[in-house]
């Protein structure tokens, strides 16, 4: 399958089909001594390519042992309900935030119908399954799971959301981190170099949480991330100083604005289109800044959403110590 990228340690990435055009996210394959692990689902549409790539690598569906939630966004988990279906003997697991939305995925539903609209919410991931209580794991802050000869841990991640985890895999140094490294698009390599960007996306960013588990990932030494938007990254000191300095930039940005509402939010993107000016320069990108705006045009504008709400967030926390 062309939509399968094959990398060291028995890791596999398959473009979910996500968005308008190739490699938006990537769903993992963890793949040792014959058993498997599905790290985040995409969509439903997504659940037949799973499936494809599974068949292709010799997986049988009820060699599949787990099925590993980074956070319920519905781009990483809105198809994890048909996926168990499709799973006989998997183990959902989810941070303990998410366990009683995969029970009943419908406040799910309607909370990306708040940011999409319904209609687009709709079209992007149709109706959402439940999955039973009893097939769930609660991924608490350091849990263990054995699969085939090696282990994973879970690893609490807030800031791009606080139902959010990464799953440290020891056998190749290397962290499956959903949204909390960033975004890291293909388009936007220089001579393999990546690059990585911070995402502040509706309705949990917390730049201080962020920061704290981006550093705490570090500690672990790995050698690569697997970013849902999209896969593989090295050189992860270097990706993870831009995270920070990113972070910081997005959040004084925000800080600056004026105002509240539509207003507000026009001068937040408009500062974030800023950054990416500036940064198609500092990066020496082969996309002109055009370019490169029209690329990140869906993730400015969640990040301006996100930076919002964080706003108010601090305003009722002002006024509740009043």
């Amino acid at each position: 399958m062309n939509d399968i990228t094959t990398y060291p340690d028995g890791i596999y990435a398959i473009d979910s089909g996500y968005g308008e055009r190739p490699q938006v996210a990537a769903i993992h394959l963890i793949v040792d001594t014959g058993r498997a692990a599905v790290v985040d689902t995409g969509c439903n549409a997504s659940i037949p390519r799973i499936l494809g790539a599974l068949a292709s690598l010799g997986i049988t569906p009820d060699a599949v042992d787990w099925v590993l939630l980074t956070h319920i966004h519905l781009d990483h988990a809105g198809g994890a309900g048909s996926m168990m279906c499709a799973l006989p003997n998997a183990k959902l697991v989810v941070h303990p935030r998410g366990v009683r939305h995969m029970i009943d995925p419908s406040r799910l539903w309607e909370g990306a119908a708040a940011v999409y609209g319904a209609e687009q919410t709709f079209r992007l991931y149709g109706r959402l399954a439940p999955v039973p209580a009893e097939r769930i794991v609660s991924a608490e802050d350091g849990l263990e799971i054995s699969l085939g000869a090696r282990r994973l841990r879970i690893v609490d991640t807030p800031g791009h959301a606080r139902h959010h985890v990464a799953i440290w895999d020891e056998r190749a140094r290397a962290f499956f981190t959903g949204d909390i490294f960033g975004v890291s698009y293909r388009e936007l390599d220089v001579d393999g170099r990546a690059f990585v960007y911070p995402t502040t996306t509706p309705s949990q960013f917390d730049p201080d949480a962020m920061h704290e588990s981006i550093d705490r990932m570090l500690a672990f030494g790995p050698r690569a991330m697997y970013l849902t938007h999209y896969s593989r990254v090295e050189d992860v000191e270097r990706l993870a100083g831009d995270l920070h300095r990113l972070i910081d930039t997005q959040v004084a940005v925000g800080r600056a604005a004026r105002g509240d509402g539509v207003a507000r939010h026009v001068e937040i993107l408009a500062g974030l289109e800023q950054i990416v000016r500036e940064e198609t320069a500092r990066q020496h990108w082969a996309l002109n800044e055009d370019e490169a705006l029209q690329l990140l045009r869906m993730d400015l504008e969640l990040n301006a959403q996100g930076l919002g709400v964080w706003l108010d967030s601090l305003r009722v926390e002002a006024a509740a110590t009043l």
